[in-house]
């Protein structure tokens, strides 16, 4: 993390307050900070605590490095130091970001940088909480009829991704693939993934790892111009009788059965 920032041994260390001897014998694993410089090193480098100490930071996609230097710890699920971008109307209330289609290619990468959040366009729903914090995602595609696609969906805000109830429909934020809108099934616990699953039975559950994630949105409701097809059983169930009769007759047939 020094070095990425381009940063001298003696520059962290007149930082920090400690001698640069002390710091070069922390980097080479000679010696092993106490808690108070652990929490000076996360305070310096905005990392939390937790992902310096379980998380090997060599190791991480450059992505994933950019997301820490951003300030939004990715690996530390209900972490408070998890950092949201938002924006406030001229009364200081909290506005609802719409993400259309064509912006949600660059949202997976400037989620968390104020300057690309403020050049969303914003809205507000006045029957939606004002202690929480909402945004709205259009979605595409098949996966999830009979919700249309281009319909406008929002999320709820989580901040903590292990409080998910297996069957919530979600928007998930991903490294990866992008924004989705799934069903949930949670799994973090005992395999730090999330199961997503389609509304379609044509697509097959697929999983996203933790630290693949960035944010998730819980759905609260979805806005669509397209209303969703009646489906009219009835001509599959006349079918569908018609031929039992016709299956009927033919056994009465071979048993040699009169009327």
């Amino acid at each position: 993390m020094r070095k990425r920032r381009k940063r001298t041994q003696d520059d962290v260390a007149v930082a920090l307050n400690m001698k640069r001897s002390t710091l070069s014998g922390y980097e080479n694993g000679v010696a092993l900070p106490s808690v108070t410089v652990l929490v000076a090193f996360s305070g310096y480098f905005n990392v939390a605590i937790d992902t310096l100490i379980k998380v090997d930071l060599t190791s991480l996609r450059e992505s994933q490095l950019s997301q820490l230097e951003n300030g939004f710890d990715v690996f530390l699920k209900g972490s408070g130091l998890r950092v949201l971008v938002s924006t406030v109307d001229s009364e200081n209330r909290e506005n609802i970001e719409l993400v259309p289609e064509k912006a949600k290619a660059g949202y997976t990468t400037g989620f968390s940088d104020p300057e690309y959040v403020k050049e969303l366009p914003v809205f507000q729903l006045p029957f939606l909480s004002s202690e929480k914090k909402y945004r709205t995602f259009q979605i595409s595609g098949d996966s999830m009829l009979p919700v249309p696609s281009g319909s406008w969906v929002t999320g709820e805000f989580l901040l903590d991704w292990r409080n998910i109830k297996t069957g919530t429909p979600c928007v998930i934020v991903t490294q990866d693939d992008g924004v989705v809108f799934k069903i949930v099934e949670n799994k973090l616990d005992e395999e730090k993934v999330l199961l997503l699953h389609s509304l379609n039975p044509l697509y097959k559950p697929y999983k996203i790892p933790a630290e693949g994630i960035c944010e998730v949105w819980q759905f609260v409701h979805y806005i669509s111009n397209i209303m969703p097809e009646i489906q009219d059983e009835t001509p599959d169930l006349e079918q569908t009788v018609a031929g039992l009769q016709q299956e009927i007759i033919r056994i009465k047939e071979r048993m040699g059965w009169k009327e």
